[in-house]
């Protein structure tokens, strides 16, 4: 593959609520360029797009690819992002390296959840959009229906640029309303008008040229009408609507031509701003091939057969082969080797990149997502990308002993692949956590751990790091006292146990007077104190938020040590844990749960159920509020999937540790059942 010259190139990311035909839509286009010679299907399994064996099992996309093809003399660079929600760090990186966004509509459903997700992001990032309403030959769909639901949904900027020939099994093509005398049939020759007349009214508006000439009743050329349209979508006056239909290969044609012909290239994007660590100033990057050389990944794949390939897009400067550059976020060297142009999984060796385009480099060992590759002569630091944090954790167990030398090794590569991926291991319970951003990311990650490192996992729901505490006063005393030939133990303590106010940990004081408990002592009371704290009278969690006051004691000339008083010391405080009161303490969660207007009252109703309290509602005033509360951890372990459930997918939150509270009376011998069971189920393993 030749290079493409920046003027030439186009990259489109391809945006959709699952199942509306993303990778249907992209496999014709890619059929109809040439770039592949045998259309395959999505529920086969045999799409170019949906290589991973995660992907052909489960019938739908979980990871970005890049897909090229050429038409008309132009370099069009499809980014095939997946349209499941727990998958939108894979979204976040292919927006921020797209210049126009194509946004897949389901005719038969509509504008969904994820579609209106989707056109927030886009929104967000003011890139511009176009839509391509799929499946138009399905049953009980037709053009009005589809136009009038976009138009409530989006706006009146949302303009069609076809009308449909036939409806549902007798959609056959359509008819461009660009061109200047296209054949139309009798029936359709109203509709025909009726629609011409829109978008010749909304392209008129783009320049006052075009709007003096359509005032004064002149047509516009079809050349002027190309202009303005562009000028339009560029904008974000104008987001072009046409129709289709993927799996039947109807309008993929259409709809590259108009991508060649309308959306920007690299070039006539915004300047991009990047940041001279020398001196901390911005330096506005321009899409010049001679310019400072800038390159960002965008993409980081795992492999234990090809290693680690980093996915690429050249914002300045010409990217070449074989030299070696700068990681100027990690300050770094980096070894430039080969370079790839992808196609899915498919590589194919370039000498070179333009500025705008998009490839891969391999086994660059520093490199990760959002890193930028520079000449040291001339660092400059390109923004990274920011990805939803995890708000749904599991615990990692290796299935077996062999398991366990591979297991941090496939995590520390599966979360270089997916930055919305964490694993942390739990400071208290032990447990290696790995969080994400619903259930369907983490059991597809355990999938291909086992896939590609050969390392098993077994899933468990987290255990919750309970605490216990006193909730009264207590005096105890303890003696310990052991003869075992020659020299015996003696320590001899008398503590005062209290407990204090919620976060003050442990302390310990000494009021001795007389001499009863020797001062160098002390210090090994003390210790012992601190071992008691490990596991509680109730269920063994850690016992925190009290006082123990050493005040009396006694000691034996001969047989007293320090390890004598560690022990009486440890005794006298695990007595004293079992009189003052001990309850335990669970943690509570703090949420901030955004959701649709209309969803308030059922989620307000199940976080009730989950013990939470609602601490307030703050409407947004674009028909979403946010609904802050704190709600045990234990209640709120699978929120994110309830969420879900209760708002079609529409809500999203955000989750935070706050405080410890004692746990309700009657839930306590629960616990203390269940950490009988891990323990239980610890000593199988």
């Amino acid at each position: 593959m030749t290079k493409t010259e920046t003027g030439n190139l186009r990259n489109i990311v391809l945006l959709s609520h699952s199942g509306a035909g993303k990778t249907s839509l992209s496999e014709a286009m890619l059929y109809e360029t040439g770039a592949i010679n045998r259309l395959g299907k999505t529920d086969d399994g045999t799409t170019t797009s949906d290589y991973e064996p995660e992907e052909q099992k489960r019938a739908t996309s979980i990871q970005t690819s890049i897909l090229p093809c050429t038409w008309n003399n132009h370099k069009i660079n499809l980014i095939d992002t997946p349209g499941y929600a727990d998958y939108r760090g894979e979204v976040i990186s292919s927006i921020k390296v797209a210049e126009s966004a194509l946004i897949i509509i389901d005719a038969s459903s509509g504008v969904e959840v994820g579609t209106r997700q989707m056109w927030k992001m886009v929104e967000e990032q003011s890139l511009p959009k176009m839509i391509f309403v799929n499946k138009m030959d399905r049953e009980n769909v037709t053009f009005q229906a589809a136009m009038d639901n976009i138009v409530n949904e989006f706006g009146r900027s949302c303009v069609a640029l076809q009308i449909p020939v036939g409806s549902e099994s007798s959609f056959s093509n359509t008819i461009s309303l660009l061109e200047d005398t296209p054949s139309i049939p009798d029936n359709l020759q109203e509709l025909y008008k009726e629609e011409k007349n829109k978008l010749v009214e909304s392209i008129a508006e783009t320049n006052d040229e075009l709007t003096m000439k359509y005032l004064e009743g002149e047509e516009l050329t079809s050349n002027e009408m190309t202009q303005g349209l562009k000028e339009g979508v560029g904008a974000g006056s104008i987001v072009p609507v046409i129709f289709g239909s993927a799996t039947s290969e109807i309008g993929a044609k259409e709809l590259m031509t108009f991508i060649t012909e309308t959306m920007p290239s690299p070039s006539e994007g915004s300047p991009i701003t990047a940041t001279d660590p020398s001196n901390n100033e911005d330096v506005n990057l321009q899409t010049d091939p001679s310019g400072p050389l800038a390159v960002q990944v965008f993409k980081t794949s795992a492999d234990p057969f090809v290693g680690k390939l980093s996915y690429i897009k050249v914002i300045s400067g010409t990217f070449k082969s074989d030299q070696q550059l700068w990681n100027a976020t990690r300050k770094e060297s980096e070894r430039v080797g080969q370079i790839y142009v992808m196609l899915a999984k498919e590589q194919q060796a370039v000498e070179e990149l333009a500025p705008g385009d998009i490839g891969a480099v391999a086994k660059m060992a520093s490199v990760l997502t959002g890193d930028t590759l520079t000449e040291k002569t001339k660092p400059l630091i390109l923004p990274s990308f920011s990805f939803p944090e995890p708000v749904f954790q599991m615990a990692t167990y290796p299935k077996t002993k062999a398991d366990v030398d591979k297991i941090t090794t496939a995590i520390s590569r599966i979360t270089e692949e997916d930055s919305s991926l964490k694993a942390d291991r739990h400071p208290e319970t032990g447990e290696l956590l790995l969080g994400g951003l619903g259930d369907v990311h983490i059991e597809v990650a355990v999938e291909k751990m086992q896939r590609k490192f050969g390392v098993e996992l077994e899933l468990r729901t987290p255990k919750v790091p309970y605490k216990e505490t006193i909730t009264t006063q207590a005096k105890v005393e303890y003696r310990h006292k052991k003869q075992s030939g020659g020299h015996g133990q003696f320590g001899h303590v008398v503590l005062d146990v209290e407990p204090l106010s919620s976060g003050s940990g442990f302390e310990f004081a000494e009021t001795v007077v007389g001499g009863s408990v020797p001062r160098e002592y002390i210090p090994s009371v003390e210790k012992g104190c601190k071992q008691a704290l490990v596991g509680g009278s109730l269920a063994g969690y850690p016992v925190v938020d009290l006082k123990a006051t050493l005040f009396d004691g006694s000691f034996h000339p001969v047989d007293s040590s320090g390890v004598s008083f560690e022990i009486a010391g440890s005794h006298a405080l695990s007595d004293g844990i079992k009189k003052a009161g001990p309850i335990i303490l669970e943690p509570i969660m703090h949420l901030e749960v955004l959701i649709p207007d209309t969803d308030a009252g059922d989620v307000m109703g199940d976080l009730n159920g989950k013990r939470a309290k609602i601490l307030g509602m703050v409407p947004q005033g674009d028909g979403t509020t946010i609904v802050e509360a704190e709600a045990p951890q234990i209640e709120v372990l699978r929120y994110a999937t309830d969420l879900r459930s209760q708002t079609q997918g529409r809500g999203s939150f955000q989750v935070r540790f706050d405080h410890y509270e004692p746990v309700p009376m009657h839930l306590m011998e629960k616990v203390v059942q269940q950490k009988q069971q891990d323990e239980s189920d610890s000593e199988a393993d």
